[in-house]
């Protein structure tokens, strides 16, 4: 074998490696989030949302490629699988977990931390027609409640958690809770943990 050959083996394995483990992750993570699902041949055959987030990795390569008319049509064709549609310009983090996945909408200029978890019906959607930044930005570590829609270029910081059917339109600071239309924010009691808020407040949840 040569060289060249060798050096092109090696590379492929390498990628190869980091497809796998980037596959693992994402079904552990979905795992823990998910209590109806215990295995990872389950997770992997019978969750939408991770089918629309591998999906995602490759539209979102193709989109960087320069091209996006093939990043869109796959785009489209996973959205009338899942019932999913992310934008392939969209940026997504590490371990994200869309649950139960239905109408789930995440606009071109979107950027999503890693450990984000989005509920069904959520909208990360735009204010402006003009082609600047005009999605929402996501922490690390949020969570998005069923129906909640986070529009325009805002930031939602890290650990905060949107409630149920809450309309978000200006930025959530860390490690606080916004519910309602529009949303409030409120700070969680000293010392109750954030994701111990989304039991003591029911429209997190509804």
């Amino acid at each position: 074998m040569s060289r060249r050959a060798a050096s092109l083996r090696a590379r492929a394995g390498g990628v190869l490696g980091s497809v796998v483990d980037a596959v693992r992750e994402d079904l552990d993570a979905a795992i823990a989030r998910d209590p109806a699902t215990t295995s990872r041949i389950e997770m992997a055959l019978a969750s939408p949302g991770l089918h629309a987030l591998w999906s995602h990795r490759a539209s979102h390569a193709l989109w960087l490629s320069g091209a996006r008319l093939p990043a869109r049509l796959l785009s489209q064709a996973t959205r009338a699988a899942t019932g999913i549609e992310i934008h392939p310009g969209a940026t997504i983090g590490r371990r994200f977990f869309v649950d139960h996945g239905m109408g789930v909408v995440i606009g071109e200029t979107a950027e999503v931390g890693d450990d984000v978890m989005l509920y069904h019906g959520v909208t990360l959607g735009g204010r402006s027609m003009e082609p600047v930044k005009r999605h929402p930005t996501l922490g690390d570590g949020v969570t998005v409640g069923a129906g909640a829609k986070i529009l325009g270029d805002v930031t939602v910081g890290h650990g905060a958690q949107v409630g149920a059917n809450a309309v978000v339109t200006k930025d959530v600071p860390a490690m606080s809770v916004a519910t309602g239309i529009p949303a409030q924010v409120r700070r969680p009691d000293m010392g109750l943990d954030p994701e111990q808020a989304l039991y003591d407040e029911p429209a997190l949840w509804i």
